[in-house]
């Protein structure tokens, strides 16, 4: 049994250790701030169970998770208790794990990055500095009704000097600044509340301790947030970094298959964004290896072996390799690639590539092969059993002798879209992104119609006019096309396009 702190809401912020837990899991027992993409890393077939509890929303009564904890454990199964934050950080971890020690359920505590010292660091605001503050103390600003007396003692907090950090304060912060202040906090001390703290969503307010409630209440503050008391929060103005980053703010969804997600996903978040990912599409084995085989068989007959994705080199190889054979194979075959990410997969294997196109699609590869005499040329040709057929004709113009073999199938993923319509019922959904024209029709498909027709607020970005035209076959409209077609080039693209919103909105502001 494991009760692992799942860091204050930004997936990478777990840590690594987390991530090792989760890995092993049979079960995860998990809180409302612990960020569902963390359910990612556990085993596909663990038991998820949410114990929601947020302020204000319906609360799972604390023995219910209790007895699931415990239940879970003793039937023999690895458990997760992923609670938000740290697990000793005002998360009722000592409680949760006193419940262990009493049924006599072995367990161990993740510590996780409390929102404490998190939130504070991405609103820009350092919890110590020489000149302002050499201590920081972090409390509750909501005390439960039936305690027979206050655990907070404001009249020495007032009094103390360094740095506050409230916690779950939002719905008494009127009240927790008065008492502050009627102890002695000068009225003037800077107060800061961040809400959604290291999200898309986070959201700083900045006044005093006499004005912050107004404040708040005149932007909209609600629960998740924590208030940060002192002169240190005057130091935001130049130490804000997180909300400088280009798509900060944004909520982006990936369409990647899961496989080739994760490097997409961690540069889009790199540049401040919150990503979803929900891969519309899943790699499966094709209807039959047969004729794959057949061609491995007589590899060494070939004069060219051409890849046009990164999966189809992963799959060929792969069968390449059960079937007793390695790249020597492929003898003095010569090697194609669609673009420079299929190049890399080839590498990797120790192969170099002999023709890469200058534009990264069929027509480029068909393009740059054909200055090379092809005539009676035999090519292998491992790919999607879907692809689009511009390929293998182009070559046979060219009068190549074209062996096309299937080494997977694409179906339609089985993605959970209760977030994503959410999202977009609530028009929080900034971008979707389509690496191919599978990945964008199964999204269509996938939503349904009712949230389709609340989709017009969401901009669509496209790897490259193949995938553009499909959705505007679709009858949707696209916003961003990358010049280069690759995932570096989605990405660039994206980034100038809203660098450039943001620019017109400041324009318009002016």
């Amino acid at each position: 049994m494991f009760l692992v702190g799942a860091g204050p809401g930004r997936p990478g912020l777990i840590t690594v250790d987390g991530v090792r837990r989760l890995r092993s899991a049979d079960v995860v027992i998990y809180d409302y701030l612990a960020n569902p993409r963390l359910l990612d890393y556990a085993p596909d077939d663990a038991e998820r169970i949410l114990v929601g509890k947020h302020g204000g929303g319906e609360r799972v009564p604390q023995s219910v998770i209790n007895d699931l904890m415990v239940e879970k454990a003793k039937q023999g199964k690895t458990v997760v208790r992923l609670k938000g934050g740290d697990p000793y950080v005002f998360g009722r971890g000592a409680e949760e794990a006193q419940v262990l020690q009493a049924s006599g359920v072995a367990f161990e505590v993740v510590p996780g990055v409390s929102s404490a010292v998190a939130v504070p660091a991405y609103a820009g605001i350092p919890l110590t500095e020489r000149e302002r503050s050499s201590s920081f103390t972090v409390l509750t600003g909501y005390e439960y009704p039936d305690k027979t007396a206050p655990a907070v003692r404001w009249d020495s907090l007032a009094r103390r000097g360094g740095t506050l950090v409230l916690l779950m304060t939002t719905r008494q912060l009127r009240n927790n600044m008065a008492r502050l202040i009627s102890n002695g906090l000068a009225a003037d001390t800077p107060v800061a509340v961040v809400r959604w703290g290291t999200m898309a969503d986070q959201q700083t307010v900045v006044g005093t301790a006499a004005s912050i409630a107004d404040l708040i209440d005149a932007a909209g503050i609600q629960p998740p947030a924590l208030a940060i008391v002192g002169r240190v929060v005057n130091l935001r103005s130049e130490l804000a970094w997180f909300e400088k980053k280009p798509l900060f703010g944004r909520r982006i969804v990936v369409t990647r298959p899961r496989a080739q997600a994760q490097a997409f996903v961690e540069v889009l978040e790199d540049l401040g964004a919150d990503v979803l990912p929900l891969p519309t599409i899943e790699i499966v084995e094709p209807d039959s290896w047969d004729p794959v085989d057949a061609a491995i068989d007589d590899i060494a007959s070939f004069d060219w072996v051409v890849f046009t994705s990164v999966n189809g080199v992963s799959r060929f190889f792969d069968r390449l390799l059960e079937r007793g054979g390695d790249a020597r194979a492929l003898g003095g075959a010569r090697l194609a690639v669609v673009g420079p990410a299929t190049g890399r997969a080839l590498r990797e294997r120790c192969l170099n590539v002999d023709v890469i196109p200058g534009e990264y699609r069929a027509e480029g590869v068909a393009a740059a092969m054909s200055e090379n005499d092809l005539r009676g040329a035999k090519v292998l040709l491992p790919r999607a059993a879907a692809a689009r057929e511009v390929l293998p004709k182009m070559l046979r113009e060219a009068g190549a002798m074209v062996n096309e073999v299937h080494v997977y199938n694409t179906r339609v993923a089985g993605s959970d879209l209760v977030e994503l319509r959410e999202l977009i019922a609530e028009s929080k959904l900034d971008m979707v992104t389509f690496t191919s024209s599978s990945t964008a029709r199964n999204f269509f498909d996938l939503i349904g119609e009712e949230a389709r027709a609340k989709f017009t607020e969401t901009a669509i970005a496209c790897i490259g006019p193949i995938t553009a035209e499909t959705v505007r076959a679709l009858g949707e409209r696209v916003d961003v096309s990358a010049e280069e077609y690759t995932v570096d080039g989605l990405t660039e693209a994206i980034v100038a396009y809203y660098l450039s919103q943001n620019s017109d909105r400041s324009a318009k502001e002016d």
